[in-house]
């Protein structure tokens, strides 16, 4: 009996913390640190486009692929901030 409560219980609990296994580490980080409100996803999103856009100005002398990474990076994180801001 308590070994069934205790793997429902773990399921409902896996269940729940479904959507923060979906994150970046960054992302993981920052809901840790604010004890779990991770609904100010845009600034998160603003920050590391940031971020991206200064990798790229140092890197902007390195190789094509790394800078083409890069810049796939800041696509995504951008068509995501879009997709936040909409909804």
């Amino acid at each position: 009996m308590k070994t069934t409560a205790l793997v429902v219980m773990s399921a409902l609990l896996m269940s729940a913390a479904g959507p923060v296994f979906a994150m970046s580490h960054q992302e993981r980080l920052a809901c840790a640190w604010t004890a779990g409100n991770c609904f100010d996803e845009a600034k998160l999103l603003e920050k590391r486009i940031t971020e991206i856009k200064s990798e790229i100005r140092k890197n902007s002398n390195g190789s094509a692929e790394e800078l083409k990474k890069l810049e796939n990076k800041l696509q995504e994180a951008t068509d995501r901030l879009q997709r936040v801001e909409s909804n």
